[in-house]
């Protein structure tokens, strides 16, 4: 029997090669990884994350799981918000575990802070374990994200949040057009010029193209189990948050 193939960027790949590859796309870039999000998006990047903050709402005490997290961004964001509380950053790259590590945010949050490698399909926690879980520009990379949602599922207590932060699809045509020429044209460049990698960007854009639209999504957060589901596009949808509950 042939193994089970999955899109790697427009590539199709063994699903058993996609986890691999993507540690190599991230452990390439890690060490510009911030520069690169500031220069890819003019800074929107920040905006974003401000803005699943402030749908968020983090109150004190609570425990976050931010998988994907690469170098802490959305975590240290929750942590100041939150004012007290406890940040779990999970990621499949080690590399990009050490470089959040590196920033001044995480010395000054170091008591707040746990960072583990991991598989966002099979998670290292106990069932109920956490109040929030996050995972910012990451479920697109995970083999199968339907699997990250469930597993999302099972380590989230009753009453506990869900929310993705993905690149998504723009509902004008035109505009989409637009932007794509901008992704498929400018961000490989800017990749090569900056992190001197063209073809890890060239798969990041091309992920984006092959990630489900908002609705679909929403289906598939709603398949996992999760109440109260719905999403908020974020500049005109070239990103969008989706949030869930578990109940």
């Amino acid at each position: 029997m042939s193994e089970k193939t999955t899109h790697f960027g427009y590539q199709e790949v063994p699903e058993s090669e996609k986890a691999g590859r993507v540690r190599g796309v991230f452990g390439s870039v890690a060490s510009k990884y911030d520069v690169m999000n500031d220069a890819m998006s003019f800074g929107i990047h920040r905006v974003w994350k401000d803005a699943m903050m402030d749908w968020l709402a983090p109150r004190p005490g609570q425990r976050l799981l931010d998988v994907a997290g690469g170098t802490g961004d959305i975590s240290f964001r929750f942590l100041k918000r939150a004012g007290q509380g406890h940040a779990t950053v999970l990621d499949l790259t080690e590399e990009m575990l050490v470089e959040g590590r590196r920033r001044a945010e995480a010395e000054a949050l170091a008591q707040s802070l746990d960072w583990v490698v991991g598989d966002a399909m099979a998670l290292p926690f106990d069932d109920n374990s956490f109040d929030v879980y996050t995972i910012s520009f990451g479920i697109r990379n995970v083999t199968r994200p339907e699997d990250a949602l469930a597993e999302a599922f099972r380590v989230l207590r009753p009453g506990g949040r869900l929310m993705v932060l993905e690149f998504s699809q723009i509902p004008n045509e035109l505009m989409q057009k637009v932007y794509d020429l901008y992704s498929f044209n400018i961000i490989p460049r800017l990749g090569q010029a900056i992190a001197n990698d063209r073809d890890s960007y060239q798969y990041l854009v091309e992920s984006i193209r092959r990630f489900p639209d908002q609705e679909t999504f929403l289906g598939m957060v709603r398949d996992a189990g999760f109440a109260n589901a719905k999403y908020r596009n974020l500049s005109m949808g070239i990103a969008c948050l989706h949030s869930g509950w578990k109940i």
